[in-house]
């Protein structure tokens, strides 16, 4: 990692989170936080203050946390609303008072070029953490995780041709613990003796309750369950009454030991995003709902790869189609190896992981353009 020794740089994050939201933007912020942090970084976050939002989970995690006033409050059908000069001017007026900073990193659908170089007077160098593609950016560097037929053309006219592009699942924001899983990880058979259903941060169509009614139905109480819910969900308590129910199932709130619960299953049953790619690295067969639209492409590529079963949309998918996929894969031990095979084969070389290269990439501040 570069030697930032002479200097300490400050680094500002701008990602929110809530129960609409979810919690993705946040945590993969906090990855890179701290690779940075490990390289001597100062770093802080600003978010707005949303119901169900992980700024806890920020602190809890040693940094400090600039709120923001709430403003327009999220929906599930539009999750990143921002009343985008109120949150220059609230954003700035924190840069400010900090004296300014080495490097801002956004990872929010609701802020473009329009708010980037609003605020880059006060910054030296502007990243952004995108998936989407649908706006412009001002940015000296951008990191897109994920996979798509049209990566390497995707932010054409996007970003400024001076933008460094770091494109693909080999630079996945992973936290330190996959890596150490994946180091001890042991050799999958394709059979399964225990499942992990988890759909994120906050599932506020409830999509755990489905795969449980799902489960249910598939009869097979000699397989272990895990279900893991985070503590902004707000079916929670249903849910935990529901796991009691059933045989041979446990139920989980914010837990801190992911990769390991992931390195124990056989089979996972969430949504796309960003815990694809943990899912992936640690070679995890998965079936995979689609639940906000950021993840559709990405879901259906890495279903092309062979690496995920796509099932589809979560409103087109009852808990009777659920059960008869899972039915299927548990049948199917062949297709589960070839799953986890394609999954370490998207990932790449396990050595240095996505957030090593990017810190290394601000903390250097001497780049190059990066592709699959």
């Amino acid at each position: 990692m570069a030697d930032v020794s002479t200097k300490t740089i400050k680094v500002f994050f701008r990602a929110d989170s809530s129960v609409d939201i979810g919690a993705g933007h946040v945590m993969r912020c906090l990855t890179l936080a701290a690779a940075l942090r490990e390289g001597g970084c100062a770093v802080s976050f600003i978010s707005r203050d949303l119901p169900g939002n992980i700024g806890a989970n920020v602190e809890a995690a040693g940094y400090r946390i600039f709120r923001l006033p709430a403003g327009a409050t999220p929906s599930h059908e539009v999750p990143f609303v921002l009343d985008v000069q109120a949150d220059i001017e609230q954003s700035a007026e924190i840069l400010r008072q900090a004296g300014g900073a080495d490097w801002l990193v956004i990872d929010h659908y609701g802020v473009d070029a329009t708010w980037e170089t609003a605020l880059r007077p006060l910054v030296g160098h502007i990243m952004v953490i995108d998936d989407v593609a649908n706006r412009s950016h001002d940015c000296d560097l951008l990191l897109d995780q994920n996979l798509y037929e049209d990566m390497e053309t995707r932010y054409d006219g996007l970003v400024p041709e001076q933008c460094a592009k770091f494109l693909g699942p080999r630079y996945a924001l992973l936290r330190d613990e996959f890596v150490q899983a994946r180091r001890s990880l042991r050799e999958r058979d394709g059979s399964v003796k225990r499942i992990l259903i988890t759909f994120g941060g906050g599932d506020a169509s409830n999509e755990t309750a489905k795969a449980l009614e799902a489960w249910r139905m598939v009869g097979r109480d000699d397989v272990a369950v895990d279900v893991v819910v985070g503590g902004a969900n707000p079916h929670r308590e249903q849910l935990k009454a529901l796991c009691a129910e059933l045989p041979n199932i446990s139920f989980h709130c914010n837990v801190n030991n992911m990769a390991q619960m992931m390195s124990e299953a056989d089979l996972a049953i969430g949504a796309g995003g960003s815990t694809t790619w943990e899912r992936c690295f640690l070679g995890l067969p998965s079936i995979t709902l689609i639940v906000a639209d950021n993840q559709a492409a990405t879901t259906k590529a890495v279903a092309a790869k062979g690496a995920t079963l796509n099932v589809g949309w979560y409103e087109d998918v009852d808990a009777a189609t659920l059960a008869a996929t899972i039915t299927g894969m548990l049948d199917d031990p062949k297709a589960m190896q070839d799953m986890t095979a394609q999954g370490f084969a998207l990932m790449g070389d396990a050595a240095s992981t996505g957030a090593v290269l990017l810190a290394d990439a601000l903390l250097g501040t001497s780049y190059s353009n990066a592709g699959l």
